[in-house]
């Protein structure tokens, strides 16, 4: 470090705070110092800053051990943030997201000596366990309880489910059904509310609730087959844009048009959304943006720094493609 501090004619210290992304460094200095760093092919000791600092390099993550598109976007995306400023994510998935097992992943980070731990905390299960870690440990919650003082980054739900409401609302339809997400999540929760905000905001009618047993294609087509014997029934929001594939196949095989005769949309954005019959027009939630908020907060922690604004809300974007028509009749 030394030797990059004289090349790059800057304090050791400046070198540090380059190293581990603070915030007040200008970037002339900050480019000076990579470029000092690269020259030099200089690699931090990893294993003697824990012996100092107590701490590693690493980032702890729990997470549920699931394949579903927006958690893994979402830890994808928070990888990437936190290597660009020279911390690396070992992420431990807990296959039931019961108290027991979240603990002992918290448990298992803290043992590693991580400088901090992000909890993917998408239920309340998941969000309960966070009360075993005593105070002082860095930690964030993202897409967890709101309720909570924790530390917490999120994508805005609600307002992504009232902008896909009205989307269709303004389309022409009368009403939208909603073919939403487990109930014991909050993303769920969150969807439910915008849904039901943005139709009792308009004044019309709002019809029952589809709960599915999950987030899968599957589901949203055994929802799909409900939905495509009722001839009321025009648009559908589905909380997420496997649920609204599977309403797809079961609209086309009880010979319901999309969208001539139903409009359709979902949530997420996965990246075939564009290359379906029809384009799904869809919420896409920033996971590049939720994975910046995160870091900055636990780093915040890590090197008590203040933050203002300890719970963070990300508004999502509507995607509009072809899956919304106005009604035929």
């Amino acid at each position: 470090m030394a030797d990059v501090a004289r090349l790059a004619q800057v304090s050791h210290q400046t070198v540090s705070r380059v190293l581990n992304g603070h915030p007040h460094v200008s970037e002339p200095t900050r480019l000076r110092v990579r470029a000092a760093i690269d020259q030099l092919g200089y690699r931090p000791n990893r294993v003697a800053r824990a012996l100092v600092t107590g701490r590693s390099q690493l980032i702890g993550v729990v997470a549920q051990n699931s394949t579903l598109y927006g958690p893994v976007s979402l830890l994808a995306a928070f990888e990437q943030a936190a290597a660009e400023v020279g911390f690396v994510v070992t992420a431990n998935r807990v296959d039931v997201a019961d108290r027991r097992s979240v603990t002992s992943a918290l448990e298992w980070h803290r043992d590693q000596r991580v400088a901090g731990i992000v909890v993917i905390a998408p239920t309340a299960s998941v969000s309960d366990a966070i009360d075993a870690i005593p105070p002082g440990v860095p930690l964030v919650m993202v897409d967890g309880d709101p309720e909570r003082s924790t530390p917490l980054v999120t994508v805005d739900q609600v307002a992504g489910a009232r902008a896909a409401t009205r989307c269709l609302l303004d389309a022409g339809h009368r009403t939208v059904w909603h073919v939403s997400g487990p109930p014991d999540w909050f993303d769920s929760a969150g969807r439910v509310r915008g849904w039901r905000s943005a139709l009792e905001g308009a004044g019309v009618e709002v019809p029952p609730l589809l709960l599915p047993a999950d987030w899968s294609a599957a589901s949203g087509y055994r929802a799909g087959q409900r939905l495509a014997r009722m001839s009321e029934v025009t648009a559908v929001f589905a909380a997420n844009d496997h649920l609204a594939l599977g309403i797809l196949r079961a609209m086309s095989e009880r010979g319901r048009r999309v969208p001539h005769d139903v409009s359709v949309v979902g949530f997420d954005d996965v990246p075939e959304a564009g290359y379906l019959i029809p384009s799904l027009t869809t919420v896409r939630p920033d996971f590049v943006a939720v994975a910046r908020e995160t870091l900055d907060l636990l780093l915040a922690q890590v090197g008590d720094r203040e933050v203002g604004d300890s719970q963070r809300t990300i508004a999502p974007t509507l995607v509009e493609r072809d899956s919304v028509h106005p009604p035929s009749t």
